[in-house]
């Protein structure tokens, strides 16, 4: 039996997230453990559907012209060997439950915009500070089964390294490369999707090209990121105290 809601959730999450050129394997990890989905199956899921959107939000944004290679190649480059190898090491359910809590919660606060800053100049990363985030996010992108963007997003920000438009653009091309490597390390947890993920991928693929072409040449829609963000708020602490 098809689950329709459920593929209505996976649309919603990822035009939602696409808005912001991010692939949404924070959302589909939030439906999945608000359904107490086990970890091992959450993980390569919500990767397999972070390549299909923050692919397609790549081309979205770069074809509108928001794309910069050289903000993106210094945190990409360590990014995906970390990746890979947090791909390949299994956490116990409960740390991951907890690291996976407080990911959401950063994830909630960029749909809430509050990494959104108009007040300082961009300026370019240094070369150090960009490796040592690349290297970070990566890692822990590949231990979770996220592409990495809720986290570099608000990097980018705060930092002003970049404006949003920029910061979308940048993120979903990481997130893709990451959710890659980190697919290719948990590569022994694949026998574990379900058969439904060619349905799940159909709907994703609609909600992102909505999304991420709203995103790219639009104002996005702030109220539906924000229900996704109260939505992210608790399933976090469904997954500190369950």
């Amino acid at each position: 039996m098809i689950e329709w809601w459920l593929l209505l959730l996976f649309a919603v999450v990822a035009f939602a997230y696409s808005l912001v050129g991010h692939g949404g394997a924070s959302g589909y990890l939030t439906i999945m453990a608000l359904l107490s989905f086990a970890p091992a199956f959450m993980k390569p899921t919500a990767l397999v559907l972070n390549l299909f959107v923050s692919l397609i939000a790549f081309v979205q944004f770069y074809r509108a012209g928001h794309f910069k290679w050289k903000l993106f190649w210094p945190f990409a480059a360590v990014s995906v060997p970390f990746a890979f190898l947090g791909g390949r090491m299994a956490l116990d359910p409960l740390w991951y439950k907890r690291l996976l809590g407080l990911c959401l919660v950063v994830a909630a606060l960029r749909l809430f915009g509050l990494f959104s800053r108009r007040d300082h100049a961009i300026s370019e990363p240094p070369i150090v500070l960009a490796l040592f985030f690349g290297a970070a996010i990566g890692l822990l992108s590949g231990l979770l089964g996220i592409g990495g963007g809720i986290l570099l997003s608000p990097v980018l920000l705060l930092a002003a390294w970049a404006d949003a438009k920029t910061a979308a653009a940048v993120s979903s091309l990481f997130i893709f490369v990451n959710s890659a490597a980190g697919l290719i390390g948990s590569r022994s947890e694949m026998a574990v999707i379900d058969p439904s993920m060619f349905l799940w991928i159909g709907a994703t693929v609609i909600g992102g090209l909505l999304g991420s072409w709203i995103g790219a040449r639009r104002a996005p829609e702030p109220r539906l990121r924000q229900v996704l963000g109260g939505v992210m708020v608790l399933a976090s602490i469904k997954l500190f105290w369950p």
